[in-house]
């Protein structure tokens, strides 16, 4: 999920926005009932466009959409969930290896872009490091999958031209090892430089053996933008990239814990720098005035609201209420991320002493 995509998504503002999200299987025999929900969810879309617009003008442009759709999901390349939003202008559709709470239909005059959001923030785009003596490989993933490989003045990296030059120094340990340091060091020099080019942020998942990966911390600038090591024996498939990136995206997804875990604690801090919000229209109005650093909301929290003009809301109970807006946390979280702050979504008990929704406010 790029910001791109979430922004346009975000921003659109159409009469009908429908917007469709369910679980799905990857493998056979389980999904085909994947088509069969989404078939269900399909008419539940096109019962309530009918109800609320008719099938005129906006309406009837996506209701064609609709009865298009089937057909454009291919039930034999989903991942964990499927998301959905159509419009008289779009027709997007995002697999996703998050699952959603509930499979679910909104139609409104945006998009519910909330599962995107999480998408956007759990997924990862980070760099899986091959280390050998012989070749060493950089590989830019993305959650479970390897996006590329780098190919530039450096990667892939040849064999280390640091070489015990005579008998009686190879029989040198110490000697081999220094010669293996140096190698590692040019290694990590090149991806620095990489890194810093590219995105400062980003982390590396090294798959190698564990002397390797700790003798490449020992020799590395930067060892904090290694974060664990995969160990693989360069046989059979344990090299292949889809299966770097399966045992890699453990790794990250282990790592993202620890940085939940301390936004949390960062969300609570605050409160002693009378920078800590847990009231709802407060939230929302430093949001919008861009005034929001870190959001941590309940993964399962969701409320819908009629606005008041242009910085207020009420309360409201049924989502499908003439002008309202069906979940205001959804809209939130969107403002506080196109702004340049964060938006996590956690479990209900991680947050809980905090209520459903707490932010670190910039000021």
């Amino acid at each position: 999920m790029t910001v791109s995509k979430l922004k346009r998504l975000a921003e659109e503002n159409n009469q009908v926005c429908v917007t469709i999200s369910l679980n799905t299987h990857r493998t056979h025999p389980d999904n085909l009932q994947d088509e069969i929900v989404l078939k269900n969810l399909i008419s539940d879309a096109k019962e309530r466009v009918t109800n609320e617009f008719g099938k005129r003008d906006e309406a009837g442009k996506v209701l064609e959409k609709l009865d298009e759709l089937d057909k454009k999901v291919d039930i034999n390349q989903l991942l964990d969930s499927l998301h959905i939003f159509i419009s008289a202008e779009t027709m997007e559709i995002v697999r996703s290896i998050w699952s959603v709470e509930e499979n679910s239909v909104f139609v409104d005059e945006q998009f519910m872009i909330k599962p995107l959001i999480k998408l956007f923030n759990r997924s990862r785009e980070y760099l899986i490091l091959q280390l050998s003596q012989n070749k060493t490989q950089l590989f830019k993933a993305y959650d479970e999958s390897v996006e590329e490989e780098v190919h530039n003045h450096v990667f892939p990296f040849g064999e280390s031209p640091h070489v015990a030059t005579s008998n009686i120094r190879k029989s040198d340990s110490a000697h081999v090892d220094n010669l293996l340091k140096e190698h590692f060091r040019d290694i990590d020099k090149a991806l620095v430089d990489f890194v810093l080019s590219e995105d400062k942020t980003l982390k590396v998942v090294v798959a190698t053996t564990e002397a390797n990966y700790h003798a490449l911390l020992e020799a590395s600038t930067r060892p904090e933008m290694y974060i664990g090591f995969i160990e693989v024996n360069h046989s059979g498939n344990d090299n292949a990239p889809w299966h770097l990136a399966k045992q890699s995206w453990e790794v990250v997804k282990e790592k993202q814990i620890e940085w939940v875990k301390e936004a949390i604690e960062e969300v609570k801090a605050a409160s002693s720098q009378s920078k800590l919000s847990t009231d709802l229209l407060e939230i929302y109005q430093a949001a919008i005035d861009g005034n929001a650093e870190l959001l941590i909301v309940n993964k399962l929290y969701q409320q819908p609201v009629r606005l008041v003009g242009d910085r207020d809301f009420e309360l409201i109970e049924d989502a499908n209420e003439h002008g309202a807006l069906d979940d205001i946390i959804s809209h939130i979280a969107y403002e506080v991320i196109s702004k340049g702050g964060k938006t996590l979504f956690v479990d209900e008990e991680w947050i809980s002493d905090l209520g459903n929704i707490a932010l670190k406010k910039r000021y």
